[in-house]
């Protein structure tokens, strides 16, 4: 079978779809979008603004065990900020439901296998 697009994991042939060790077959593809999914602000915030008012209540009661306590939650808020990443999911839609087929940090590639997937899906309807 002829592969469409073979990339980063992602394999789009006539038949299918194959990425992130999943398969679908493209008869049973109903549609396909990319949905961005953006940093979660409440977990690092919580932590840091806990930190913070444990530096301060350390601080304030002289208690050395938690002023350190409280900048490491302050650092370990900023860090788990910094470290997430924005993903965009491609998902697809079949008629068992919708899943997730990629997650990609990089919009673009999850924009170009929608594309080629939404070809794929064209051609595949076309009578031979």
């Amino acid at each position: 079978m002829e592969n469409t697009f073979n990339e980063r994991g992602v394999t789009i042939t006539r038949g299918g779809l194959s990425a992130g060790g999943q398969t679908f077959p493209l008869r049973e593809i109903r549609d396909v979008r990319v949905v961005t999914v953006h940093k979660n602000k409440v977990v690092p915030i919580g932590i840091s603004v806990l930190g913070a008012a444990a530096a301060i209540a350390g601080g304030i009661y002289g208690s050395s065990a938690a002023l350190v306590v409280g900048v490491m939650l302050v650092v370990v808020g900023v860090l788990a900020w910094y470290t997430q990443d924005v993903t965009h999911r491609l998902i697809v839609t079949t008629a068992n439901g919708e899943r997730e087929a990629l997650t990609s940090p990089d919009r673009a590639f999850a924009e170009h296998v929608e594309r080629v997937l939404r070809d794929a899906l064209g051609r595949a309807a076309q009578p031979v």
